[in-house]
């Protein structure tokens, strides 16, 4: 059986698509499909159900891309790298979401960019979970940190850790708050959305991500507010929400230093705070490959110490 054949069933299998398949291999759609029906003849029965969106794998299809995939990804393992698996000429291009990526993974990984042998080089790029996602799909990128599970079998997604969100503002702005409402400082978890309702956004987008997945878990509500500022980073958005430019919802890891200083203070602290998860991803089989399993276990290792 040929294993150019083989290669080719297997990214398709993974890719669930013909054209998504063929820009993996950089071949043209219509030679994908010519070399899954040599193969199908070969073995004399259907890999795949066409659809109206991409195809389905037959039982036959599920059987042998569970056979053969493990073998074909240590073969181009070893087409890659080499026989002696030299993985310190590698490179590995990272993408995920600009602050997380910057403040937790790139300080973890650049521990592995030393002269131990083992060591590879590090390209990083940011973007939200879409274009990241696309991209490693693409094979733009070898590693995606998420905050979206990606849906079928061309890319693998484990659990990375949780981020809690905390709703901040400045010291100034919280007073006049509490003042207003009656909560004192030792009774957050007490504070409601109207009292918050008048004080202006700090937000990343205008369609207040942040500020309305937060208000939809804690105050089962839609905030009233509209964003007085947005900037497309959530250190800007630490960095305005000090300078008293309005209440921002941030991650705790970011703004916990600034908690600590008081640069900011909490406005509520419900018992169960908002959690957003995030996803270690892969394309399906590339973790046969020592530099970027390495990162991938590093990367774990690291964030069971995050919190």
């Amino acid at each position: 059986m040929d294993l150019a054949l083989l290669r080719t069933f297997v990214t398709v299998h993974r890719a669930g698509s013909f054209t998504r398949a063929a820009a993996l291999l950089g071949l043209s759609q219509p030679a994908v499909t010519s070399q899954i029906r040599t193969l199908e003849r070969q073995l004399g029965r259907p890999l795949f159900l066409r659809q109206a969106r991409g195809v389905t794998p037959t039982t036959m299809g599920d059987e042998l891309a569970h056979k053969a995939a493990p073998h074909l990804d240590a073969l181009v393992e070893i087409a890659e790298t080499g026989p002696d698996n030299d993985s310190s000429l590698r490179t590995l291009h990272l993408a995920g979401p600009p602050e997380f990526t910057a403040e937790r993974a790139l300080p973890a990984l650049t521990e592995l960019t030393g002269d131990d042998g083992q060591s590879f080089a590090l390209r990083a790029s940011f973007g939200n979970a879409e274009e990241t996602l696309e991209g490693l799909a693409a094979g733009h990128h070898d590693l995606a940190i998420s905050t979206a599970r990606p849906r079928g079998a061309l890319l693998t997604a484990t659990t990375l850790c949780d981020e809690e969100h905390v709703l901040v503002a400045a010291p100034h702005q919280a007073e006049q708050i509490r003042s207003g409402s009656g909560v004192g400082s030792a009774e957050l978890d007490r504070m409601d959305a109207p009292a918050l309702d008048d004080l202006p956004v700090v937000e990343v987008h205008e369609s207040l991500p942040f500020v309305s997945r937060y208000w939809a878990s804690v105050f089962d509500s839609r905030p009233a507010a509209s964003g007085s500022v947005i900037v497309p980073d959530l250190r800007a958005v630490l960095a305005c929400a000090t300078a008293g430019a309005g209440l921002a919802v941030l991650p705790r890891y970011l703004c916990a230093a600034a908690l600590e200083r008081g640069d900011v203070v909490p406005l509520h602290e419900p018992a169960v705070p908002p959690l957003r998860t995030y996803f270690l991803v892969v394309r399906t089989g590339t973790l046969a490959m020592p530099h970027i399993a390495r990162a991938h276990e590093w990367l774990h290792r690291a964030a069971t110490g995050w919190s």
